[in-house]
């Protein structure tokens, strides 16, 4: 039972509410309840307990976590200040606390999760877990096989070089790219470096889930997905020290992708 249970701060960073140290300082004053009951630094928690801040509630017991597939439209900031004009959890205006995970540009379009489960975020973040995340983009100029090339093998950008990813070609101004890593602005940058302009930039597949809903929507992801989700990001950590170069874990999203996804049936390749 000991190994199911989280500290008190760390419990209410990972919904989301505030950091640690914020959580430290709402314990410190009293503005934290256990089951109704003001808890001490250090007290640890379960998901079988009821936890509120100022007498809202953070976290039902046994509350199931929540997962969405949001196509977040172009204008759209993916950030949770409610400060912040045509910010993702206004827009989206969720019944329960959630928050994005990762970003895309306000100007870019597509695939991006929304969740309370602040586990799963710093599993899928961290850049060295290598989890694939794919796109297509425009631009305003004709692709040329060395463009592709070219971007595929590395660009230097942001003092490193890209790591090595899968572009194809998909027509004159469009091409498809699959990244491992992200960087700030990377795709436009990676453009930028090569003499050509982004004009429109869709995220169309995390992992093993793919853009399925209109501009604008989301939907709940199924336990089925959730639980493929959770196997591929399993050799994932959580911590920047564990978190060294691991290659099965794309490995093995690429294989998933190929067996379940009708695109590559039809097309018999990635």
């Amino acid at each position: 039972m000991e190994e199911n249970l989280k500290r008190l701060n760390k419990f209410i960073a990972e919904t989301g509410f505030c950091s640690r140290r914020e959580a430290d300082r709402y314990i410190e004053e009293g503005r934290v309840t256990i089951n109704d009951v003001v808890p001490e630094l250090g007290t640890k928690v379960s998901v079988n307990d009821e936890v509120r801040i100022d007498g809202k509630l953070i976290h039902e017991k046994n509350e199931k976590p929540v997962y969405l597939a949001f196509h977040k439209p172009v204008g759209i900031e993916c950030t949770t200040n409610l400060e912040v004009r045509n910010n993702i959890v206004d827009y989206i205006n969720y019944p329960k606390r959630i928050f994005p995970i990762g970003r895309l540009d306000k100007a870019s379009e597509g695939l991006i999760f929304m969740t309370n489960d602040g586990d799963i975020v710093n599993k899928i973040l961290r850049a060295r877990n290598n989890h694939e995340k794919e796109y297509t983009v425009t631009v305003n100029k004709p692709i040329t096989e060395r463009f592709i090339q070219r971007m595929g093998n590395g660009v230097p950008i942001l003092d490193t070089v890209t790591r090595k990813c899968k572009v194809e070609q998909i027509s004159k101004y469009i091409f498809k790219i699959i990244l491992t890593q992200g960087l700030n602005r990377q795709i436009r940058r990676m453009c930028e470096y090569l003499g050509y302009e982004v004009t429109a930039l869709k995220r169309i597949r995390i992992i093993n889930i793919s853009l399925d809903v209109p501009v604008g929507r989301y939907r709940e992801l199924t336990d089925a997905e959730i639980k493929e989700l959770n196997t591929l990001i399993e050799p994932s950590s959580k911590t920047e020290e564990a978190s060294l170069p691991k290659t099965e874990a794309p490995k093995r999203q690429t294989e998933f992708i190929k067996k379940n996804d009708p695109r590559f049936k039809k097309r018999g390749d990635y």
